[in-house]
This record gives C-alpha cells, sequence and structure tokens, in this order.
C-alpha cells in the first residue's frame, strides 16, 4: 500500500466559521477563487467572508470561474492574487473552481509562466498556499493533487503535481443543499465513476480499494433515491453524498481514473455534456471489459461494496439525461489517436484496445443517432 494526502481535511455543519482561526494562519490578505452564482446561492461565500472578515483577513473576489476552465483563465486569476498581493488562495465551489484555484495558486507565484510550462510542472516557485471549500458532492478535489483544466486548444487535461494540494480542505454538506436536481445527478455519478475506476485501476491497492468500495457503498442507494425522487435530496442523502464524494476523491488520489473519464472528456469538449454525465455514460462499457478481464477482482469490489453490476448499470441509466450528440464514424476513427497512448486507458485493468473505444462511441454516437 501506498499513501499520501497531506491535506487537513475537516468536514462537518459550520465547519468554515469553526476553523475560522486555520483560515488566518495562512495569511492577511487572500485571492477568493469560486464561479458567477454557486458559491453565493449555497451560502459557503457568505460563511467564508464572515469567517475571513472575523479574523481581520482582507479578500477580493475572483469570480469569473466557468465550467471546465480554461488555463489561459486561471492565468487571470493569478495576476488578480498578485496584484492584490494575497498570501493564499481560497477556491470555493464545485471541482471547476476548486481545480482552478490551484491553477491560480501557481500562476500568482509565477507570473511570467505560459500554459506549457504549467502543464509541465517546471514551476521556479512554489504555489501560494490552497484552502479549497467544496459545495458539490462529486468532484473529490478537495482531497487530491489534481486540476483539471482546458489547454488553449479547447482540450482537457489534467496535471498531477503534489504541490497542488490543499493546505485546508472544509467540507459541509449544508452547501449541496441548492443543486438542482441535474448537477446533483451530474456530480453524484462523477463521484461513482471516481470510485468504480478508481478500483479497476492497475494502481489500485488495499487502501484504495477501500475507499473506493465504502464510497460506493453510501453514493449508490443515496444516488438512487435522488433519481428517483420528485422532491429535492434531504439533508441525510446530500451528507452520504459528499461523503462519498470525499472517498472517491482519496481513491482516485492513489490511483487516477480510468478509460470512461479520459473518453468522457471528448463528449465534453465537443458537445458540451456536463463532466459527471460524459463519464458515467461510459462506465457500463467497464463493467463489461472487466467481467472478461478481471472477473475475481470484480467480484471482490462488489461484494465489498454491496452492489452488484446490474445495479450498477440500472443507477447509470436513471441518472443520465437523454444524450443529444452524434457523429459520423469517419469523425470518430479520426479522434481515435488521442487515445493512443493515453495515462488513463493504460491504467484500467485488463488491455483496452482503440476498437473497444472506438465501439463504446459508435454505440452512442452513431447507433443512436
Amino acid at each position: 500500500m501506498e499513501f499520501f494526502m497531506p491535506t487537513r481535511l475537516i468536514t462537518g455543519e459550520h465547519c468554515v466559521m469553526e476553523n475560522r482561526r486555520r483560515l488566518a494562519a495562512f495569511g492577511s490578505r487572500c485571492l477568493i477563487v469560486t464561479g458567477g452564482s454557486g458559491a453565493r446561492r449555497s451560502g459557503a461565500l457568505a460563511d467564508l467572508t464572515a469567517a475571513l472578515e472575523a479574523e481581520g483577513v482582507t479578500y477580493e473576489i475572483f469570480d469569473r470561474i466557468t465550467p471546465n476552465p480554461a488555463v489561459s483563465l486561471c492565468q487571470a486569476g493569478g495576476q488578480a492574487a498578485a496584484a492584490f498581493r494575497a498570501q493564499f488562495v481560497v477556491g470555493v465551489g464545485g471541482g471547476s473552481p476548486l481545480d482552478a484555484a490551484k491553477a491560480v495558486a501557481v500562476f500568482a507565484a509565477n507570473l511570467e509562466m505560459t500554459e506549457a510550462e504549467f502543464y509541465s510542472a517546471d514551476w521556479p516557485r512554489p504555489p501560494l498556499p490552497i484552502v479549497l471549500v467544496g459545495t458539490t458532492a462529486g468532484t473529490g478535489s478537495e482531497v487530491t493533487s489534481v486540476a483539471v483544466l482546458t489547454d488553449g486548444a479547447g482540450r482537457k487535461h489534467s496535471i498531477h503535481d503534489d504541490r497542488l494540494y490543499a493546505a485546508l480542505a472544509l467540507g459541509d454538506a449544508r452547501y449541496t443543499m441548492t443543486l438542482p436536481q441535474d448537477v446533483t445527478l451530474s456530480t453524484g455519478i462523477d463521484a461513482v465513476a471516481h470510485c468504480v475506476e478508481s478500483a479497476f485501476s492497475k494502481k489500485a491497492d488495499r487502501l484504495s480499494r477501500l475507499f473506493a468500495a465504502e464510497g460506493v457503498r453510501l453514493a449508490v442507494p443515496a444516488l438512487s433515491a435522488a433519481a428517483g425522487a420528485d422532491t429535492a435530496p434531504d439533508a441525510q442523502t446530500r451528507a452520504q453524498l459528499y461523503a462519498a464524494s470525499i472517498l472517491g476523491g482519496l481513491a482516485i488520489n492513489r490511483t487516477g481514473t480510468v478509460f470512461p473519464h479520459n473518453v468522457g472528456y471528448y463528449l465534453t469538449e465537443r458537445w458540451g455534456i456536463p463532466h459527471g454525465f460524459a463519464c458515467a455514460v461510459f462506465l457500463p462499457d467497464l463493467l463489461d471489459h472487466v467481467a472478461q478481464s478481471a472477473p475475481a477482482l470484480a467480484e471482490d469490489f462488489y461484494r465489498a461494496a454491496g452492489v452488484s453490476a446490474d445495479e450498477l448499470r440500472q443507477l447509470v441509466r436513471a441518472c443520465l439525461p437523454p444524450m443529444n450528440a452524434c457523429a459520423t464514424e469517419a469523425e470518430l476513427r479520426a479522434a481515435l489517436p488521442r487515445w493512443q497512448n493515453n495515462g488513463s486507458v493504460k491504467n484500467t485493468v485488463g488491455a483496452v484496445s482503440q476498437e473497444q473505444i472506438f465501439t463504446a462511441l459508435k454505440q452512442l454516437l452513431v447507433d443512436r443517432a
């Protein structure tokens, strides 16, 4: 087993205000990185600013983060942090603001750095200290050393570096209570995908599989209830989903994701399909693959997680909206080289061929058209 996660993680109701002194320990000036509305609507931004003000910390808000944030936007955030003379960065929101905050902290300390230098992790100076406050139950970014951003060519790429760990992560499931149904399902199925993909990674070990199995055990009943309900999930369901999200983050922090995530990036880039849905649509293909390539491993995981492969397939069907996307076979063939030597594809147990990826995409985008 191998495990490294130097983030202080604190969860629970009112944890932001209760840990305001920990926030102040990072300095007297900070840049808050967030999106346009989610953090405000959830109450997280109000709690955060109240905690900072109570400790005399001056802040500026950079609220320009969009879904699948561009590296160039993070560069702008870094410039804003430097101009404000921020001593630390606080990301508040879902996966996009949290990942963006990590990159903003890097660019704030390295103003002249290019996108290529950022992705090479050749940073002359370390990032500013990072604090993360999550408001969705899915990303797990609070506890990972990963940031997924969109490059100048419009392609999503992840960067892994130990300097991207948050020094402090605060998680209050109350902030997820205001999520609309589509976001609840998209982020929730993303957490399930993290757990399942991690379990079927070549890098998985006993500890990461414990995180993954417990995440699925919590997420599946809670997300099934959310998908089938006419009313918003209650506080207990939200808390279960948030806990599953953190466990999924802990799992993929050790193993990374496998092919559904990276193939899902293509759907998001090309058709704007939300990240969680774009990954989950390929989960049944992963389950079919491991049934053939690693049946004993699959059965061990299902037993530990208390679910069956059929229950996972049923959950995916319950969560996914109609996929309004189509392509020609020629377009899909042209896209295949992007997965030729892809790390997530190679990380999958067994050997995932280019023809398997083509078949999965064809069934989704050509045969259903």
